[in-house]
């Protein structure tokens, strides 16, 4: 029997491993990031420090080997290195740690805090990549996740434990939506990780968040676009620890990042950094890898009851949703996948979700077979109009000639309605299929 405990129990004996302070090598190159030693034997994922000019120190973590040369990643500190200087191994990295005092609480990628709070009491400790689960513990996915969304609960139903992705270009209302769904959702906890975004967006995100009651259940892990690559990647990681420890606990765990493609530039730079060749639009092949194992640690545990349910936003480089390795990427392992237009933005119509190019792969298995025909026709209405609109507004079409085409037209003001809806608004899911019932009989 799979057993938390035992998790625990071992990490927290690694933790509490020795952490001896001792020089291993010498600079050999740095240019700006990364910083190339002479060879020691320190694992990847081992702090370090680094002597700079004037007694200062620099903090890096080791991110792999290249020829005679550990190659690190500055993480912290001044960068006024100088060649030969001095390097010191100080601890893994490889826990996090954890416990109830995490809730309500910002922290950065290194697990410092970012608010004017107390210390947390953090009595456990958390594998910072996760332990791979076997498949067949998963359960599958067939409970609603209310995610306060009247579009999305009616529409694209998510399920608990179920991976979905919010895929837009910029200025789209990725992160407007994102804080819509973390106030209203019902998970029991909410962990927000902001990877790569900018400072001023995340302190907005945060102000705003922390007026609703719901902060209390939520954890952020803030990692701005200014810090390291190597801060921004064990930020995405550490966000999915916390997930992860709560979900051992038998608890209903939202996790949310913003975002994935961030991650995958950071990535994208460690992997350039260590030789890796670039493939497609320059990404290596790490980068792929790293997307496909952070996807696979949320979902539901078939030991404690307690689920994963992931929304990762995937940023479409010039509104390109179908020829970017990372949106593909995200698209073929996730459940399903929110595509955001600009088009609706532009228009007004918040939130502005392309319902014909959106999925939910497990909708089926969470909803009666009544409410997801409504979904169906409620989409295909919507998408009548939107092909007709320009023809009917020109006069090449004569109301008579398509009856279901009539219909679209006629209640196109009430589609428009039901997938409108503002910020401070709250639409449970019993609301939300009772107004689809209305709209569609």
């Amino acid at each position: 029997m799979y057993d938390p405990s035992a998790i625990l129990d071992r990490r927290l004996d690694a933790a509490r491993a020795s952490r001896a302070v001792h020089a291993v090598g010498r600079v050999k190159r740095f240019d700006g990031q990364i910083v190339h030693a002479s060879a020691f034997p320190a694992p990847v994922g081992n702090e370090c420090r680094i002597e700079c000019e004037g007694g200062a120190w620099a903090t890096a973590e080791v991110i792999g080997f290249l020829d005679d040369y550990t190659v690190l990643v500055l993480t912290g500190g001044s960068a006024n290195l100088v060649a030969g200087a001095r390097v010191e191994t100080v601890r893994r990295i490889d826990v996090v740690p954890a416990g109830d005092g995490l809730l309500g609480r910002v922290f950065d990628g290194a697990g410092n805090l970012l608010d004017d709070g107390p210390p947390p009491h953090l009595p456990d400790v958390w594998p910072l990549r996760g332990e791979r689960v076997n498949p067949l513990r998963r359960r599958p996915v067939k409970h609603v996740l209310d995610t306060g969304v009247r579009a999305i609960n009616a529409l694209l139903t998510v399920g608990i434990g179920q991976r979905v992705g919010i895929i837009a270009g910029s200025g789209v209302g990725k992160s407007s939506l994102l804080s819509t769904i973390a106030r209203y959702t019902s998970a029991d906890i909410v962990v927000i990780g902001l990877i790569g975004e900018r400072g001023r967006e995340v302190s907005g995100f945060v102000e705003e968040l922390s007026k609703s009651p719901s902060f209390a259940h939520t954890i952020v892990v803030a990692v701005p676009a200014d810090h390291s690559p190597v801060l921004r990647i064990r930020g995405v990681h550490r966000a999915t620890a916390y997930a992860e420890y709560f979900r051992a606990q038998g608890k209903n765990v939202l996790l949310m990042v913003d975002s994935l493609t961030r991650v995958a530039h950071a990535q994208r730079e460690l992997g350039l950094a260590l030789g890796e060749h670039p493939t497609t639009k320059g990404y290596p092949p790490s980068v792929i890898s790293l997307i496909g194992g952070l996807l696979e640690r949320a979902g539901l545990d078939g030991d404690t009851g307690g689920g994963i349910s992931a929304i990762y936003t995937v940023l479409a480089d010039g509104d390109d949703t179908t020829n970017d390795p990372i949106v593909d990427a995200a698209r073929a392992i996730l459940d399903g996948h929110i595509v955001l237009s600009r088009k609706q933005a532009e228009q007004g119509i918040y939130p502005a979700i392309d319902l014909g190019a959106s999925i939910s792969r497990t909708m089926n298995d969470c909803v009666s077979p009544s409410h997801a025909a409504r979904a169906r026709r409620f989409r295909r209405y919507l998408s009548l109009w939107d092909q007709n609109r320009d023809l009917m507004l020109l006069g090449g079409y004569q109301q008579g000639q398509d009856p279901e085409l009539d219909t679209a037209f006629q209640i196109y003001p009430q589609l428009l309605g039901f997938i409108t809806q503002s910020t401070d608004e709250r639409s449970g899911f019993v609301e939300s299929e009772a107004r689809l019932q209305q709209v569609m009989p």
